[in-house]
């Protein structure tokens, strides 16, 4: 193989991975900081149980994420030196306000509010979760202005060796891909912890059904029983269905937000990367039609392409707002970008054996155009499976049905895929550039780079293919961890989160093996 292809794959299957972990950690975050003021403002207990559980399975979360992360960080001087290289002087401010400002407040404060369990007042001991969960958003933000740089640099002028150098901070902070894209990912992480409520919510309620502890009379009344088991309780009962109800809302208004986001992202790339956005929609021609459905050879290109199903006038209002409007299609695209960027790479010794090759400005429409299906038809089905969450817990409990149940549990995979599906449409869409030019007239003329250049020049494809299979092992093997602990701590529902439940002939619960114990 190619070392620049196995240096891509490297770079998606970490990616991929860690990027499980983040809209996770953004979206729980925001999730327990809310059960906790709810339970500051109201002394309710089952708030308490519920911050503490969920807290649990954050801090799993947050502790793997960051593990996975470093890695990202690693990869840019090991295998994209030549990448780091162009970028570095816009890279710099973002990557380090995020390292040194965000994260490092992020987990002071995500310290304060683990070890501040009864030794800190209520509101201060609250404010330190927000605080870190703040710091987690601002976070991400930084490292989405440094992706949305490659999608549409700015604030930069060209130095005489060739690299962007940055004049305008403001002017790559308020970049609007970035804002448009940041908006997306929370909103898109919000989904997520909506969807992790309702289905292990889902799980214990039925859970409380299928033990009897929680029945229905002949008239159809919920009677919330006691169980033997520690936690086991009314309030018990309580915690699970305020938290599959309150998911439920945090996906169905976080799918909304994305409908609206997503629609300003599109009309974004609409004028940043128009070939992105026709390979997207299997635009071969210039037309308004929107595709339902389009078939075609995933290797081939739009001689292959065969539209099933259409709607016409839609496409123009997804990409300008105007319905009916034509949208450049990919065989006018086409010539238009050799005429501005070339028909081979250029003779360059930066390029190597790749130098006069010829570009393939078409990204793989395939991946493009399922990828950003995939996305919205995702997170369409999540939303529907929330307001079905609502419905059938309008009388307090779920059905005992084993199926429904399964069904809520394989459904908290959806959103992690709806968010996968548009990574990987917004970065396999972007080639044959790792940073993208700006087409706007008004932009810096040379400031793209092709993928080709930007890997490591002296790595071998046997040292590349090595990290690649390390790499994955290890985090293979982080990933068995990951689902053990969540595994674990969510079968030992609330009690597992707080030992205090336990009953006071059982020994203590805070053993050597739980290797969690200090977040109690």
């Amino acid at each position: 193989m190619d070392v620049l292809d196995i240096a891509r794959w490297q770079f998606g299957i970490t990616t991929v991975y860690h990027f499980l972990m983040v809209p996770l950690t953004l979206g729980l975050g925001m999730t327990v900081a809310i059960l906790q003021t709810a339970w500051v403002r109201t002394g309710d207990e089952k708030f308490l149980r519920a911050t503490k559980f969920w807290g649990k399975l954050y801090l799993i979360n947050f502790i793997v994420g960051v593990a996975t992360g470093l890695v990202q960080e690693f990869q840019f001087g090991m295998a994209w030196s030549e990448y780091s290289r162009f970028v570095g002087d816009v890279f710099g401010a973002p990557l380090a306000l995020e390292g040194l400002l965000a994260f490092f407040a992020e987990s002071t404060f995500l310290g304060v509010w683990i070890f501040g369990w009864g030794r800190l007042r209520k509101g201060l001991h609250l404010t330190a979760l927000w605080c870190a969960v703040i710091g987690s958003w601002v976070s991400a933000y930084f490292i989405i202005v440094a992706n949305s740089w490659m999608q549409h640099p700015v604030g930069v002028e060209m130095s005489d060796d060739g690299r962007p150098v940055m004049t305008d901070i403001w002017a790559v902070l308020s970049n609007n891909t970035a804002i448009a894209a940041f908006t997306h990912t929370i909103l898109g992480a919000l989904v997520v912890a909506g969807m992790f409520l309702i289905g292990i919510s889902w799980y214990h309620l039925w859970r409380r059904r299928h033990d009897g502890i929680d029945t229905i009379d002949d008239e159809g009344a919920l009677i919330v029983g006691e169980g033997d088991a520690p936690g086991r309780d009314r309030t018990d009962h309580g915690v699970w269905i305020w938290s599959l109800r309150f998911g439920a809302v945090v996906a169905i208004l976080g799918f909304l937000g994305t409908v609206i986001t997503g629609d300003v992202q599109g009309k974004l790339m609409y004028e940043q990367q128009p070939m992105k956005m026709a390979a997207a929609e299997a635009a071969c021609h210039t037309g308004g039609s929107f595709s339902v459905l389009s078939l075609g050879d995933p290797g081939g290109d739009c001689d292959d392409v065969v539209t099933l199903i259409e709607v016409p006038g839609v496409l123009g209002f997804l990409g300008t707002g105007e319905w009916g409007a034509d949208m450049p299609g990919i065989t006018d695209l086409e010539p238009e970008y050799v005429d501005q960027y070339g028909a081979t790479i250029p003779d360059d010794a930066l390029y190597g054996d790749r130098a006069g090759s010829e570009v393939q400005y078409v990204p793989v429409m395939w991946i493009t155009y399922w990828g950003f299906r995939l996305m919205i038809g995702l997170g369409g089905i999540v939303a529907g499976a929330a307001v079905i969450a609502l419905w059938l817990t309008r009388k307090g409990t779920v059905p005992r049905s084993k199926s429904i149940m399964r069904l809520a549990i394989l459904g908290i995979a959806a959103p992690f895929a709806a968010n996968i599906a548009g990574w990987i449409f917004t970065e396999m869409g972007r080639q044959p550039f790792v940073v993208a030019p700006n087409p706007d007239p008004s932009g810096i003329d040379g400031v793209f780079m092709f993928t080709a250049a930007a890997v490591s020049p002296g790595v071998t494809a046997g040292e590349m293919l090595f990290s690649v299979i390390t790499l994955t092992a290890v985090y293979g093997i982080l990933l068995v961890i990951e689902l053990f602990l969540l595994v674990k701590y969510v079968r030992g529902g609330v009690a597992s989160a707080m030992p205090e439940l336990t009953r006071h002939d059982e020994p203590d619960r805070k053993r050597d093996d739980d290797v969690l114990a200090f977040a109690y």
